[in-house]
């Protein structure tokens, strides 16, 4: 990877000087070369600071990292994630062949079709009120406790299709441990109508359990007798469900390669089955197979997520851009940043590769961004004056689903124009020569989310060939949750082996006197 990496550096360094404006001049066919459509999604890279040569050095790249090679592990289903010996089969969840014609097997094949007809099956029966409550009432309200990807997918799903959530269904979803968090929720439900569906791939998340605790002893102090009877449980360990008294019939499973933050398309996204039905999650769902589609056969620079993840590379690697900020112009995708940030940097935030040696070089920028146009007025006088070199990433879309006419127009005016300012610049003071990426989505449909969400999974896992580093593994989030127990033994008074540094012994010291 050194000796392909080596000729992209050399370029780097011959137009470091290059303005944006100019490869606009110099090829009038620009942007039709550095833009395509995949489905309900555009992409326009035209505005990168990339030409033919820079194509050339790219498929040079991605030919030494064997990404066609891996894409194809990927998916059929082969190891892909080495250090815990699993494939990660994400793409097969929305595979739209039946079980006996799929290339990875009847078990695997069959395993996915079961799970998803149980958990369709079990929404259309809440939908219709064929699943009562301890005390025989149709459920109302709907409450999802989950952490992390068990959290941030169906939390995105539900708030960008927000029009389309059945009205008769109010639903909220709980991941913080913060009880600043959860109460609201709670005075906010009704128990004798309220399901509560718990989301831990171990069912040992002790974020989840907590939370999960508190809503059941809520239950229980307003009279429902047999609080479990309105709990359902979604785990890749349904041992560990029984185990705290989950009925076997209210938990739905998915597989241990199902990994957190690429588990959307699982039966984590339960309570998105449930309110937007299942009808709209198989649209979801089919979106994604088309950027499936697209990832395994089209070409550079047409493909989208190898264009993109080969320019995350280029900017960290080479040209060392420590961030990239992404600002979709549209209020319903607000959690996009959110979910981009567990799927990126816990996938790529590494410093040892997929062997375990240092990783040459920047990996994984920090990922960040908010919601245009709110953000024009907080964050883009650094992006645009500022000493830092960031990406930009935009997102808008064609049409919207109000008939707030001048609102929208008004909108991507916006959208657009900063993209050209970035680019432009205003002399001295604005240099500009930004570079931006902008994708543009048709509508904001399921189809359109599951090709977005598809096209980022993919873009991450060239990133990651690119780095060599594992995707799928997130050893680093581990050392945090074991120091955590060791000190919530201490706020609880049990003794811990854990050696502390001054400063948090300290501020335990505080947080012990205050409760004194």
């Amino acid at each position: 990877m050194k000796k392909a990496r080596a000729p992209l550096q050399q370029y780097a360094r011959n137009h470091e000087h290059r303005r944006l404006t100019e490869l606009f001049a110099a090829d009038r066919q620009r942007v039709k070369t550095f833009s395509t459509q995949v489905g309900p999604l555009y992409f326009d890279f035209s505005k990168q600071p990339i030409d033919a040569e820079a194509l050339t050095l790219f498929g040079e790249l991605a030919q030494a990292a064997q990404v066609e090679l891996h894409r194809r592990e990927l998916f059929e289903g082969e190891i892909v994630n080495a250090s815990e010996f699993r494939p990660a089969l994400h793409t097969a969840l929305r595979a739209a062949r039946p079980p006996e014609q799929s290339a990875l097997g009847d078990a695997v094949a069959t395993r996915i079709d079961a799970e998803r007809k149980a958990c369709y099956a079990f929404a259309e029966k809440v939908r219709s009120g064929r699943v009562k409550s301890a005390s025989g009432k149709p459920y109302k309200y709907l409450i999802h406790i989950g952490i992390g990807g068990s959290y941030l997918g169906p939390k995105f799903l539900l708030h960008a299709l927000k029009p389309a959530v059945d009205r008769s269904l109010e639903v909220h979803l709980i991941a913080n441990i913060d009880g600043h968090a959860l109460a609201p929720v709670l005075r906010q439900c009704k128990p004798e109508e309220t399901l509560v569906i718990v989301v831990s791939k171990t069912f040992t998340t002790k974020e989840t359990l907590a939370n999960t605790r508190t809503v059941l002893k809520w239950l229980r102090r307003h009279g429902v007798t047999n609080p479990m009877q309105q709990l359902v449980g979604i785990t890749a360990h349904p041992d560990n469900a029984v185990e705290i008294g989950v009925p076997e019939d209210q938990i739905f499973t998915f597989a241990e390669w199902v990994g957190g933050r690429f588990s959307v398309w699982s039966s984590v996204s339960l309570v998105a089955m449930i309110a937007l039905t299942p009808k709209c999650f198989d649209r979801f769902l089919a979106g994604a197979r088309q950027m499936d589609e697209h990832f395994c056969q089209a070409a550079l620079p047409a493909n989208a997520p190898l264009l993109a993840g080969l320019l995350d590379f280029y900017f960290s690697t080479v040209l060392g851009a420590e961030t990239r900020a992404v600002f979709p112009y549209d209020s319903r995708l607000h959690d996009l940043v959110s979910y981009l940030q567990q799927l990126e940097m816990e996938s790529n935030g590494k410093r040892a590769d997929a062997k375990g040696k240092p990783v040459t070089g920047a990996s994984c920028p920090v990922v960040w961004g908010g919601v245009g146009t709110d953000a024009q007025h907080a964050v883009f006088q650094l992006l645009h004056q500022g000493t830092h070199d960031v990406p930009v990433e935009f997102l808008a879309i064609r049409k919207p689903d109000h008939n707030l006419k001048e609102h929208h127009r008004t909108l991507l005016a916006n959208c657009f124009a900063q993209s050209a300012a970035l680019m432009a610049g205003n002399g001295a003071d604005f240099p500009g020569n930004k570079p931006s990426t902008t994708i543009l989505l048709d509508k904001l449909t399921p189809e359109s989310l599951g090709a977005l969400l598809a096209f980022y999974e993919h873009r991450t896992f060239v990133a990651s060939l690119l780095w060599n580093l594992n995707a799928f593994d997130q050893p680093g989030v581990q050392l945090g949750k074991t120091i955590a127990k060791q000190i919530d033994r201490l706020l609880n008074g049990q003794p811990s082996d854990l050696q502390l540094d001054a400063s948090t012994r300290h501020l335990l010291s505080l947080i012990l006197e205050s409760n004194e």
